[in-house]
């Protein structure tokens, strides 16, 4: 792993040479083409992925074919279906790239291990983890709350950078609207 990426991955903690070590036996980099799939639902989700550059996007699709955003992961942040691999049950999520992306996949038996041999990290991950529920907290909150208006203000808040660069659909099924009514929400706006 290069310095950089593992500075920014672990926010400029201090590690020995044997930590680094340990760090760089357990991350994988993959480079994930735009329409790559990470993960499908259905699938184990025995792994969490940070991202160093692009775009993903985490989603849901019912029964009828209709999906269902739950997530935009840009650079900095993580992502997977949390509560599959949390629980070790099989995977609800779909994780796709939207845009060519870098990412450290790490497993959760690595991580464990890490956590054992590498106990800040143990911390460090903690901390992100309550900072993840919080975030997803405040956007439940947002989506029960919010009208369709202040939560697309809220999205371009939050992805500020993304907006035009991903697909309407993409951003209706985060917002939970439809594509005409996005529409019309930016034309208010504008």
């Amino acid at each position: 792993m290069e310095v950089s990426d593992r500075n920014k991955i672990f926010n400029d903690l201090v590690f020995t040479d044997e930590e680094i070590n340990i760090i760089n036996s357990v991350f994988q980099k993959i480079n994930a083409k735009k329409g790559a799939i990470i993960l499908n639902a259905g699938d184990i989700a025995d792994a969490q992925y940070y991202i160093v550059s692009g775009c993903m996007r985490t989603f849901h699709t019912d029964e009828e074919g209709k999906e269902y955003t739950l997530q935009f992961g840009i650079s900095d942040w993580w992502v997977s279906d949390y509560t599959a691999f949390f629980t070790g049950d099989k995977a609800i999520l779909t994780v796709e790239a939207i845009q060519d992306s870098t990412l450290y996949r790490i497993s959760k038996e690595d991580k464990e291990y890490l956590f054992t041999q590498i106990p800040k990290i143990d911390t460090f991950f903690r901390i992100k983890l309550e900072k993840a529920y919080t975030a997803f907290q405040k956007r439940i909150l947002i989506n029960l709350s919010k009208t369709a208006k202040q939560r697309y203000l809220n999205f371009i808040e939050t992805y500020p950078k993304i907006e035009k660069s991903i697909k309407n659909y993409h951003i209706a099924s985060y917002l939970g609207i439809t594509t005409e009514s996005l529409s019309r929400i930016r034309k208010e706006l504008s």
